[in-house]
């Protein structure tokens, strides 16, 4: 933002994306080929060695797969449970669920709900309405194997991490006990993802296994988490090799757009679901076919995302391992770029994550220079100025000219009146004699806008930033101006601006002008205090730029 048709510019743009984004989250069309009324009750495989369908669990036609829980007695509650195993490392506090194995809650230690209260951790996944969100994994067919609505043991009802590894193991056995499957959960020091195995024991004499292994989220559409002035990307995303990252909003879960009988299955993919700062992702097992679905479940508005794999066969008196993994935490991009490709792009920095991701990486150089987030954004701005320097006084050059020239361009609208077609040749002839051109400031304000964009969601999206401190009052740089500091500063230099900027000439248009600081001072007061930091830095910049090329060039500046 270099001056203050800049700063209108760009207020209307930022304004236009978030209408934009609401519109298509609401109103969009759906895109995607419908050619039969599926539903992906794990039903296609590809490639598809048996006969899927004898596999394949035939619940009521009312009742799909991973739609049979029934309500408790807790009305908040929509899932069955047994008993709960609570699991405890140095960055999660885990509830499981024996029904299914389930991962029915998440807190984050390392990101507490707020600042003042560090013992509270961040509720990821719930079982609970409003927001539900849970982890859920199993084998099928149900008939022979345990899916998320089978009843698992355990040895312990508490796990601690002590060692640098901690596992967590849940048994099943069938009706002769001639099956048993162990689910496996390991948990590593310092990590978010978690290995999920399920070993396949056939301990019959001439029956073989056969078998295959989902995992599924299920999510209610909640704003908890979610900032609810600013607007980020809420719901479901999916990785293939056409796509590394195509999002899967709840409206396209509840229109079942996204399943088509037609679609392959493809390797080397994730299923997520995304909030502000968070994210959970299963992440199958490499350079094997899987299949992705979603699905709605009306009782508590329930979202599903899942993947199923190939069908698995175990000979008698062997056995056989599953293997996948369950991410949750936060949306750290290095460690999701580790696990698997395009899991970074989680971290949406939208159609400008080309420009985002290298201006992030300057954000967090500076950081582990500087060690705070808010003088790191300070000089990040100085740097973009720099870069801009040139074009950003070819900018203030053509409107010092103009402003040297008010006082003619009021004398010609006096002569004229309203005789506006006169009034503009007559402006268009001063111009052509005194060279100048009246939208010479528009080319370098419009070729830094996406800059300034891919910024705003760098430090809208990272996670980094989440509470961070900077100084004095400014403990979190996530969350707007508690004192509205800031937001007031802002105004008061976009009155500055003004004053620097010719006046238009119309009278109806310089009192626009002069209301439109009071405007983006309220309309910013809701922004984060980083977001409001960058753009002070960078108003302050650019008036004592501008300051120097009209004093220069106009000679009386106020």
């Amino acid at each position: 933002m270099d001056n203050f048709r800049l700063i209108l510019i760009m207020g209307l743009v930022f304004i236009s994306l978030l209408l934009y984004q609401a519109w298509q989250q609401d109103y969009a069309p759906d895109t995607t080929p419908i050619e039969s009324s599926y539903t992906p009750t794990l039903v296609s495989e590809t490639p598809t060695p048996l006969n899927t369908d004898a596999e394949l669990p035939t619940p009521p036609k009312d009742v799909q797969v991973g739609a049979v829980e029934v309500p408790t007695t807790e009305a908040t509650r929509l899932l069955q449970s047994s008993s709960r195993i609570k699991v405890e490392t140095d960055v999660f506090k885990i509830t499981i669920d024996t029904t299914g194995g389930d991962i029915r809650q998440v807190g984050l230690i390392e990101y507490p709900n707020k600042r003042e209260t560090p013992e509270d951790p961040f509720m990821l996944m719930n079982d609970t309405l409003p927001n539900l969100f849970i982890a859920q994994s199993g084998l099928l067919p149900k008939e022979s194997a345990p899916t998320h609505q089978a009843v698992y043991h355990s040895d312990q009802s508490h796990y601690k991490m002590i060692d640098d590894q901690l596992k967590v193991i849940l048994y099943w056995f069938n009706a002769d006990k001639s099956i048993k499957v162990s689910k496996v959960y390991t948990f590593e020091r310092g990590s978010y993802d978690i290995d999920i195995k399920h070993i396949v024991e056939n301990n019959t004499v001439d029956n073989p296994w056969h078998g295959r292994l989902y995992g599924q989220f299920q999510r209610t559409e909640s704003d908890v988490g979610q900032n609810s002035f600013t607007y980020t990307y809420m719901g479901g995303a999916v990785s293939s090799p056409d796509q590394l990252y195509e999002k899967i909003p709840f409206d396209d879960i509840e229109d079942n757009s996204f399943n088509d009988e037609n679609r392959p299955g493809w390797s080397n993919g994730w299923a997520a679901m995304l909030q502000h700062y968070f994210v959970g992702a299963f992440i199958p097992k490499r350079d094997q076919v899987d299949n992705y679905y979603t699905r709605m479940l009306p009782a508590g508005q329930r979202h599903v995302l899942g993947f199923y794999g190939p069908t698995q066969t175990v000979a008698p008196g062997e056995q056989h391992t599953f293997q996948m993994t369950l991410y949750v935490g936060p949306k750290v991009q290095e460690k999701l770029e580790a696990l698997s490709p395009g899991l970074e792009l989680t971290v949406d920095y939208g159609w400008l994550w080309f420009l985002a991701q290298p201006l992030f990486w300057m954000l967090k150089t500076l950081y582990e220079w500087i060690g705070n987030w808010g003088w790191a954004i300070i000089i990040l701005t100085i740097m973009i100025k720099m870069v801009f320097f040139q074009l950003s006084a070819a900018s203030y050059k053509s409107m010092a000219n103009m402003r040297r020239l008010q006082p003619r361009l009021v004398s010609l609208k006096e002569r004229y009146g309203d005789d506006k077609a006169r009034l503009n040749q007559a402006m268009m002839d001063m111009y052509k004699k005194e060279k100048i051109n009246p939208l010479g400031g528009c080319l370098p304000i419009l070729i830094q806008i996406p800059v300034f964009i891919a910024l705003y969601w760098v430090l809208l999206e990272s996670v980094e930033l989440r509470q961070a401190p900077f100084i004095l009052w400014l403990t979190d740089l996530s969350a707007q101006d508690p004192y509205f500091v800031l937001p007031v500063i802002m105004g008061a230099t976009m009155l500055v601006q003004h004053h620097l900027n010719p006046a238009p000439i119309d009278p109806v248009q310089q009192k626009v002008m002069m209301v439109l600081p009071i405007v983006f001072t309220v309309f910013f007061a809701f922004f984060p205090a980083g977001l409001v930091l960058y753009w002070v830095v960078n108003n302050i910049l650019s008036i004592a730029q501008q300051w120097v090329i009209t004093k220069k060039i106009a000679g009386n500046v106020m």
